[in-house]
């Protein structure tokens, strides 16, 4: 339909014009020029001149309705221009369009104009287009000139505003543009000056460097190219009904034949082709001009809007778009790296796969591209993949043979999908292709039953649910195909009568393992249906049901109660001694609606239900069966229905019969004098199970079932050959007792002696598991610690939270020996390798096996670590697990993370205290194991370095929070450094410095006035001697006290015989005083300074261990800080004596004698040392100066510069954006370090645009939206 013809930019218009506009992407100014508009015509008497800059441009003489001086006029108020129109919306767009057409038919120079001036206004441009530009310059030298008054500071502009208004411009803004066409159709857009100037104008404002001129003009091009396509599809209906009517009258007889008429319609036909032929030429100057540039814009959001709009010319004008040569272009797209370029690709396609009459004719594309609409099944942006599974199921509709079966099975398997979008477009997928196709034996089954046609369905859902493999994700496959089959899933008549009835001569029936299948599938089914929300992991929760789906749910439930509350004993009778289907059919009765028992007369069908649960909990010692029995019965045993007494005397009768059987064989077995046999153990065991799996959900403790139990445990821990798993279930028993009788006791339904009788169960049944921490089987020492730590969470202190004051006396806190105990199970059952741990029985080869019993050990570190979180133990035994952390990160990371979180919280002092205890251990480890000559580099000192940074990370940002806890970590680790002396006697380094270097690794945290105070408290510590060695076994000392320098520039610290000092000159009086944004707060001077001296004072009289004695020197001024001037208020001064210093004596009663111990040195050597840090001092004070007095010049250099090119400050530059992307090296170093798929890069516009070489019309570089697999393959 459209010729190829190569696209002229450069229209020329009608001489009576007066102009000539040109779509040239010039952009460059050889003038150099920015200069304003120029004054126009001189307009007539009383309108302003055509050159005169209106309000946002456009301004100009009309004489049409509803427009004065080229605004728009609405109901008497006062003028607008059509932006504000449109941006308002206020007006109908039919009514804008007609008057500005009426505007048009009488001058139409001046109302062209304002449309120009509203596209560049649309832009956000603050420019206007005057007449005098308009006649008399090309369009490459106006969109200069608008790039030029682009004068906004950011990068936003309306089309990427938010808010409704903007929302509703771009509406409005889109709409504008359809009617104006539709409105010109018959007559404007046929004069060859509106149309060619519109497209001139936007084929050039496309091509633009600035962002917003782009993607507007984008925008409206491929809009008008939308309504023009509209067009074009009216002239060819019309065309074709005056062929019609022409051949018509040309086949009758040359009698009845109108002569005249076969002339109108032959000449009407020549003036539609006439007028097709130009639509096309207009279609093809923007296909050619504007998409074929633009679908490869850098810009994500201009690509989808050529996607999206060439996906609606195909849909609209099939005959003239839908062929390979356009398809192609949305193929290429969908190897587009942003997702939303993506998905617009496929939503066309949806559009043209939709209609079956078009699916007909993309057979080769889809032979060509089927294969990327697969793969983006398992795109990485959820709403993509989405709409590529929906594409399918329309290419599966439309033909059966397109898709084979490996691409259908890559998309069965998503309906066991996280995402319930993505599972329920695969779930439709599935059905279509599954259950959608009914053959004619098919027809005439009945409805429901084993014989109807959903039998068949959920046959063939179970056979599928079988087949992937996936038997615990029932619920997912459920849930995935309850929008599209729930009539089927809901069918459970005909569920029931394929478990309960015999099969039909003929007909294969299902065997055991489709039998499970089929009974999970149904329970989840009554799950989905009754509880109206997905299942666990798929969706974010709850939401609020509709009236209509209300009603649904309780009608849905009234058809599960009435249907299995007849077929569940049936069903629970057949398959009794099948583990996994009667544990899925005892799941169903907390479903049912238990009035309907007794409204609907079902009582008989309850005492049926009852003897069946009664008939599963004798035949069954399984776990999972017991729970689910002991689930039901709780359930049932509701006290607001009327069947709670039947129910009630069932479960009764029950216990009792275990109860007493339990005590029976508990005699048999532990009787003195005879060995036990197995079938004794046995029957004791299964009897203790079904008694402990019944206590967790009911409350026995009338059966007094303490005693016995007690003294099962009792026997086991003397004679030590008890079955583990009769003590394991003993425990749990005994657990399950004292847990419901201080349930009775906290609600206040206990009785007198209660208490007295729960303290003394509890505090022996605590001294029962500590004893059995010590046995030697694993599962019983774990089960133990387990119910250990439980009880002493449950009867700590927090006992008595919330007003329960009365049960101080059952508060149990551990000792010493059985926190040590706790501790130390820890160490030995957890820190372990998987090699260790011989927990699994020799199957550790058994990766199922591994991941159990890793979760056995972070069950059991998380039980201590609540003990140490809930304040039960000492903070301070969590050091043995901080440690840990690093070697066993991946296994309890987390656990550890968030014990230290919590524990921070509570005490931060003691929180930092522990873990620095735990380096402390570590180095410790560290010595015994290398010896006092360690490697520094070696990989175990490493390794406690990094745990000291991950430490160090834990604290936060907020250095005021962790101030004090930072600064007590500091001096637990100083101390402990200079704890032991060296072995190798005097003059060598502590035997522990290099834990200095570990410590190193926390300076960061400290505030500035914390580094100096810590940097003192190191002082107190050191000798003279230490501050002058430089060998490499003091490098941990230099480091640390280097750390501790850092970020304190403005303070010359040095270091003289253990005092800190200030070491610099008195300021000048004549200096600026601090601001206040510089200056400290009083509270904050007063905070600092007195936290300072707590810590620091609290050691005053702690000898310096194992040091040389510090020499005597003078005496340090520690001033009162509300008595010093604010730049010295958070740092102590040095001052030298006073024959040295004249000009700053000392008061005596300022000096603080040091302790007697120190003795004098040779001050001669101080003077010295000290006069070398002062003269460094000075000499970088200097350099700092020198520094500044350079870039003060140069900036002055830089300003008059700038002043003498004309580039003032408050000249406002556009925002442009780079598109052109010169070089793939400049790209990776544009992209280095950055995850972005597609850089937008926004420049600051030049206005010395002048000297840039000619910029080609297309900026793109296909490596950066598309895939190499798309640039180098031809499509067809």
């Amino acid at each position: 339909m459209i010729a190829a013809q190569d696209l002229h930019t450069e229209f020329q218009f009608p001489q009576e014009a007066e102009s000539q506009l040109s779509s040239d992407t010039d952009l460059e100014d050889p003038d150099g020029k920015n200069a304003k508009t120029g004054k126009g015509v001189a307009a007539k008497k009383g309108k302003k001149a055509l050159g005169d800059k209106a309000k946002g441009g456009g301004a100009g003489r009309v004489t049409g309705p509803g427009w004065v001086n080229g605004h728009h006029q609405e109901n008497g108020m006062e003028n607008m221009t059509l932006f504000e129109v449109v941006k308002m919306g206020k007006s109908a767009t039919q009514s804008v369009v007609d008057d500005w057409i009426e505007a048009y038919k009488h001058d139409r120079d001046t109302t062209l104009l304002d449309l120009i001036n509203f596209f560049i206004q649309c832009s956000g441009c603050k420019g206007a287009v005057s007449g005098e530009m308009f006649r008399h310059m090309q369009n490459s030298e106006i969109i200069r000139k608008m790039t030029e008054e682009f004068d906004e500071d950011s990068g936003d502009y309306p089309l990427t505003l938010s808010g409704p208004q903007w929302k509703k411009f771009r509406i409005n803004f889109c709409d504008f543009i359809a009617v104006l066409v539709r409105q010109c159709q018959y007559s404007i857009i046929y004069d060859e000056y509106m149309m060619d100037t519109i497209i001139s104008l936007l084929t050039g404002l496309s091509d633009s460097q600035v962002r917003a001129f782009r993607h507007t003009s984008t925008l409206a091009a491929m809009k008008l190219m939308t309504a023009l396509v509209n067009v074009a599809l009216n002239l060819s209906i019309n065309m074709d009904n005056t062929q019609r009517q022409y051949e018509a009258e040309r086949n009758k007889v040359i009698a009845k034949r109108a002569n005249d008429r076969l002339e109108l319609l032959l000449q009407k036909r020549k003036e539609l082709q006439e007028n097709q032929d130009e639509i096309e030429n207009m279609m093809n100057a923007i296909f050619k001009g504007v998409f074929v540039h633009r679908y490869r814009d850098a810009i994500a959001e201009i690509r989808a809007i050529c996607i999206e709009e060439i996906g609606v010319w195909m849909k609209l004008y099939s005959d003239a778009f839908l062929n390979d040569s356009y398809l192609k272009y949305v193929g290429w797209t969908m190897h587009d790296k942003q997702g939303e370029v993506r998905l617009k690709c496929l939503t066309a396609l949806q559009g043209l796969f939709y209609n079956r009459e078009l699916s007909t004719r993309l057979e080769l594309f889809t032979s060509r591209f089927k294969d990327r609409i697969v793969s983006m099944t398992l795109d990485k942006e959820y709403d993509v993949a989405v709409q590529a599974i929906k594409l399918l199921t329309l290419v599966l509709q439309s033909s059966d043979e397109v898709l084979t079966a490996e691409d259908c099975e890559s998309v069965y398997h998503l309906v066991y999908s996280a995402h319930r979008p993505i599972a329920i477009a695969a779930g439709e997928f599935l059905f279509k292709k599954l259950f959608s196709h009914r053959g004619p034996e098919e027809e005439g089954l009945p409805r429901r039953g084993r014989q109807s046609l959903n039998g068949s369905l959920i046959k063939t859902t179970v056979f599928f649910f079988l087949e992937s493999e996936l038997h615990e994700h029932g619920a997912y496959l459920v849930d995935s195909l309850w929008e599209c089959a729930s009539e089927l899933l809901k069918d459970w008549e005909t569920m029931i009568s394929l478990l309960l009835d015999e099969p039909m001569p003929g007909e294969e029936a299902l065997n055991d393992r489709q039998e499970t299948a089929l009974v999970e599938i149904m329970l989840c089914a009554i799950r989905q249906a009754c509880e109206c929300h997905p299942p666990v992991g798929r969706g974010t929760g709850k939401r609020v049901l509709t009236a209509k789906e209300k009603k649904t749910q309780l009608d849905d439930r009234t058809r599960v109660t009435e249907m299995f509350a007849v077929a569940l004993p049936l069903l629970l009778a057949k398959y009794c001694v099948d583990i996994d289907k009667v544990t899925n059919l005892l799941q169903i009765p907390k479903f049912f609606d238990l009035d309907i028992y007794t409204t609907g007369r079902l009582e008989k069908h309850l005492d049926a239900l009852l003897r069946q649960i009664w008939e599963v909990v004798d035949k069954h010692t399984d776990t999972e069966v017991l729970e689910a029995c002991s689930t039901t019965y709780h359930y049932l045993c509701n006290e607001e229905f009327t069947i709670f007494n039947r129910v009630d005397i069932a479960r009764s009768q029950l216990l009792d019969e275990l109860v007493d059987k339990f005590n029976r064989l508990l005699e048999d077995f532990l009787q003195e004098g005879e060995e036990p046999d197995e079938d004794d153990a046995y029957q004791v065991l299964s009897t203790l199970k079904k008694i402990t799996t019944f206590h967790n959900a009911h409350d026995l403790t009338k059966w007094d079932l303490f005693t016995s139990n007690y003294r099962l445990l009792n026997t086991g821990l003397q004679n030590g050959d008890m079955p583990e798993q009769i003590v394991v279930h003993a425990m749990q028993c005994t657990h399950y007792i004292i847990l419901w009788h201080l349930a009775k006791v906290s609600d206040g339904t206990s009785v007198k002696g209660d208490m007295v009788t729960l303290r003394k169960q509890m505090r022996a049944f605590c001294l029962m598991c500590q004893r059995y921490i010590n046995t030697i089987n694993n599962a019983v020492k774990e089960q133990a610690f387990t119910i250990l730590c439980d009880l002493l969470l449950i009867f700590s202190h927090q006992i008595m939270s919330s007003g329960r004051e009365q049960l101080e006396s059952l508060v149990y806190s551990p000792d010493s020996s059985l926190q040590a105990e706790l501790l130390n199970f820890i160490l030995d059952h957890v820190f372990i390798d998987q090699d260790d741990d011989n927990s699994t029985d020799g199957q550790q080869d058994d990766e199922a096996s591994k991941i159990e019993a890793l979760h056995k050990r972070r069950n059991l570190l998380a039980a201590y670590c609540k003990l140490i979180i809930y304040n039960v133990v000492e903070i301070n035994t969590g050091a043995d697990i901080f440690k840990q952390y690093m070697r066993y990160y991946n296994d309890y990371g987390d656990i550890i993370k968030e014990t230290m979180s919590k524990t921070r919280q509570i005490d931060k002092i003691q929180c930092a205290k522990t873990l620095i205890l735990s380096l402390q251990k570590l180095f410790n480890d560290m010595l015994s194991e290398l010896g006092f000559n360690f490697d520094r580099s070696s990989s175990a000192f490493c390794g406690i370095k990094e745990l000291a940074r991950r430490f160090s990370l834990t604290f936060g940002l907020d250095q005021l929070k962790t101030r004090e806890a930072i600064a007590m970590l500091h001096k637990d680790g100083i101390e402990f450094a200079f704890k032991e002396p060296s072995p190798q006697g005097e003059g060598s380094p502590p035997l522990n410095l290099a834990f200095l270097d570990i410590l190193s690794e926390f300076s960061s945290k400290l505030i500035r006035q914390d580094k100096r105070t810590v940097h003192m408290y190191l002082e107190r510590f050191m000798t003279f001697q230490m501050a002058l060695q430089r060998e490499d076994c003091w490098l941990p000392l230099i480091s640390y006290r280097n750390s501790l320098q850092a970020g304190a520039d403005d303070d010359t610290m040095s270091v003289i015989s253990g005092i800190s000092s200030r070491g610099s000159t008195v300021r000048s009086k004549k200096s600026k005083p601090a601001t206040a944004s510089k200056r400290k707060l009083p509270e904050e001077e007063n905070s600092s300074s007195s936290s300072d001296a707590v810590w620091m004072n609290r050691e005053q009289n702690v000898q310096t261990p194992v040091m040389m004695h510090s020499p005597h020197l003078t005496s340090t001024v520690l001033r009162d800080p509300k008595k010093m001037r604010p730049e010295d208020s958070f740092t102590a001064t040095f001052t030298m004596p006073a024959e040295q210093h004249p000009h700053q004596p000392v008061p005596p009663q300022q000096q603080q004698p040091h302790p007697q111990h120190q003795t004098t040195i040779d001050y001669n050597t101080q003077v010295t040392w000290m006069l070398t840090q002062r003269q460094q001092a000075e000499a970088r004070q200097q350099q700092e100066r020198v520094s500044m007095h350079y870039a003060k010049m140069r900036n002055h250099m830089q300003q008059a510069i700038r002043r003498g090119s004309g580039l003032m400050e408050d000249d406002e530059e556009p925002i442009v954006e780079d598109v052109m992307m010169s070089s793939e090296d400049r790209l990776e170093d544009i992209n280095e370090g950055m995850d972005f798929d597609t850089m937008d890069i926004d420049l600051p516009a030049s206005k010395n645009r002048r000297e840039r070489t000619e910029l080609k019309p297309d900026y793109f570089d296909p490596s950066s939206i598309m895939d190499d697999s798309v640039l180098n393959v031809s499509m067809f």
